[in-house]
């Protein structure tokens, strides 16, 4: 069901005495309001942590990714299974930097969001053009490939996932997407979900967002909150952009 979400991607970033002061400084900061949600995704080491400290708080937490195995000789890797055994409510899967950097390929983001939701947990599927692609005017065949082989993988399920669209070229490079921009990647994802019956799925945008063009950005019809990266990290920071 929509309503207006903000997700904390901490990347790897983090140390124990940072991450309690950081999910103090959320906790006072932030009160549960009807239709509004935030969350946080840690790196592995630190999710017992994460959970310990936010069991009472009206915040959700979550990895930053699962493998698409359930088990077996995946040295390094983590199921969903474990996860949810835990506590763990959300995991990312298909960031651009998987993708770029640890070879995630569609099909593998897909296989991770199934497994995510075999498992229980809620899968935060990403999309994005490089700004390559922007640039040869392939950003919706790009973006719209992505999607299509998650909800290829995950079938009549399609609508308990978490959409999120970052522009890899607006990630980390204080560029970002114009709201304008972004809404029309979001309106056409939107569209391609309400074919498999999930157009209520929550649309997120990230990259670069912060608290001075996060009101613009969520104001659009189709962006449901933000995947915020550095932003964060710092809790004044994150609270204003979840209270845009």
């Amino acid at each position: 069901m929509r309503g207006k979400f903000v997700v904390g991607n901490w990347k790897m970033n983090g140390g124990l005495a940072a991450n309690k002061a950081l999910l103090s400084d959320l906790i006072a900061g932030w009160t549960a309001t009807p239709g509004r949600q935030i969350a946080v995704c840690a790196p592995y080491p630190y999710l017992a942590q994460v959970a310990a400290a936010l069991e009472a708080a009206p915040i959700a937490w979550g990895a930053q990714d699962v493998s698409e195995h359930e088990s077996g000789a995946f040295t390094g890797e983590v199921s969903a299974r474990m996860l949810t055994e835990f506590g763990c409510r959300y995991a990312i899967v298909g960031h651009s930097e998987r993708r770029q950097y640890f070879g995630d390929t569609d099909a593998v983001v897909a296989a991770k969001a199934a497994a995510a939701l075999a498992a229980g947990l809620t899968p935060i599927a990403c999309v994005g053009e490089t700004l390559a692609e922007r640039d040869a005017g392939a950003t919706m065949a790009v973006v719209l490939r992505q999607l299509d082989a998650v909800i290829g993988a995950v079938g009549a399920d399609a609508a308990k996932v978490v959409v999120a669209y970052e522009p890899v070229w607006a990630i980390g490079t204080g560029r970002t997407a114009l709201p304008e921009e972004a809404q029309a990647v979001h309106a056409a994802l939107r569209a391609r979900l309400a074919k498999s019956k999930a157009a209520e799925v929550p649309l997120l945008y990230g990259g670069s967002v912060k608290a001075d063009n996060a009101k613009a950005l969520f104001a659009m019809a189709d962006i449901d909150g933000g995947l915020i990266g550095g932003a964060s990290l710092k809790a004044a920071e994150f609270l204003a952009i979840a209270r845009a």
